[in-house]
This record gives C-alpha cells, sequence and structure tokens, in this order.
C-alpha cells in the first residue's frame, strides 16, 4: 500500500466496497499551511510519465525538471521523480506533459516524493505574486504561527499565534482573497497577523528578493 492510499484509509474517505467511487476529500488549506507542512516544495516542469504497477490502480510517476526548490533542501535537494496514485478517486494527481511549470508540494517516503490532489499544486503562471512571494521567504517566517480555519460565524483566535482565516465564509468561495495575497507572519511582541506585503514586517529577517 503507497503512503497516500494508507492516508485515505486513515481519513476514511472510501470504504473498501467502493473502489470505483469518485472519493477523494480534501480539506481547504492555506498555501502557507501547505508549504510548512510539506517535506518538498519546488517549481518544476514535467518532461515524462509512466505506470508502474503499485497499489490497486497502479502509479504514476512523473519525471520532472526541478528549477527552484523552496522547501526539503535536507530531505532530498534534487527530485527527479513525483509519484501519485495512478486514480483520481484515490487523490492522484493529473499533470500535463511538457506544457506547464508547476508548484509542486509533497510528502518523502522511502526515498520517494508522494503528492496528490490534497497537497498544493498549481500552475507556475497561475500563482499570484503575494504567493510566489510567499514561497520565497514569507510563508518560511510563519511556520510556527497556527492559521485557523473559520467556516461559520461566530469564530475567535484563541491565542497569539493564530490568524484567522476566512475566505470560507466568503461568498468568493476557496480559494480567496487570503489564500492569494497574505501570508500568517509572526510579528513584533510575538503575535501572529495576516501580512499582506507592502512593505517587510522586519527588514532584518527577511530576504526581499523575488522567486
Amino acid at each position: 500500500m503507497t503512503p497516500w492510499l494508507g492516508l485515505i484509509v486513515l481519513l476514511g474517505s472510501w470504504s473498501l466496497g467502493d473502489w470505483g467511487a469518485e472519493a477523494c476529500t480534501c480539506s481547504p488549506s492555506h498555501p502557507q499551511d501547505a508549504f510548512c507542512n510539506s517535506d518538498i516544495v519546488i517549481r518544476a516542469k514535467v518532461v515524462g510519465k509512466k505506470l508502474v504497477k503499485e497499489g490497486p490502480f497502479g502509479t504514476l510517476v512523473y519525471t520532472i525538471k526541478q528549477m527552484k526548490m523552496y522547501r526539503g533542501f535536507t530531505k532530498m535537494p534534487h527530485v527527479q521523480y513525483i509519484h501519485t496514485e495512478a486514480s483520481e478517486s484515490l487523490c492522484g494527481l493529473k499533470l500535463e506533459v511538457n506544457k506547464y511549470q508547476y508548484l509542486l508540494t509533497g510528502r518523502v517516503y522511502d526515498g520517494k516524493v508522494y503528492t496528490g490532489l490534497c497537497n498544493f499544486v498549481e500552475r507556475w503562471d497561475q500563482l499570484t505574486l503575494s504567493q510566489r512571494k510567499g514561497l520565497n521567504y514569507r510563508y518560511h517566517l510563519g511556520c510556527n504561527c497556527k492559521i485557523k480555519s473559520c467556516y461559520y460565524l461566530p469564530c475567535f483566535v484563541t491565542s497569539k499565534n493564530e490568524c484567522l482565516w476566512t475566505d470560507m465564509l466568503s461568498n468568493f468561495g476557496y480559494p480567496g482573497y487570503q489564500s492569494k495575497h497574505y501570508a500568517c507572519i509572526r510579528q513584533k511582541g510575538g503575535y501572529c497577523s495576516w501580512y499582506r506585503g507592502w512593505a517587510p514586517p522586519d527588514k532584518s529577517i527577511i530576504n526581499a528578493t523575488d522567486p
């Protein structure tokens, strides 16, 4: 059993008697949380793919050309292959070959990088400037902060290290404005708050270069 299949079993998003059902269910995740909770975060282009016989429906192995790494230097400094379930019902991810550059996040198991529909994966040209800056340095600054999801009112922060994430309340849905334009960063005094990016919150710890 591959790691992602085991995760789906754990989450109870499908049953053994329901193999063919569209059963992949993911909770919304702010890009910063996706960054901080991933072993690997890279910008890459898919240059090939093959189906291997692993798991009930097989595993897709994508060959990639890594353009830049944002997280994972100690785990795997250079990524050449990305693994995902072949079935979308098991959260398998479909990527275009020789067409787009992607932002890819994933976990490392037994020396292999796995990703899926519940990971933050996006075409590079679809990312906002704030998201690109977040990948380069801002998200890293907020990994000790907690982004608290708000699905219905009222909701409140309960500690100084929390930022209240309200995109799910918006008429525009998820992903919303906070996902696209804000990072939750610890400010002076130890409090975490949303940061839009007009000026660096602390120039002594931020390298203000674009990715």
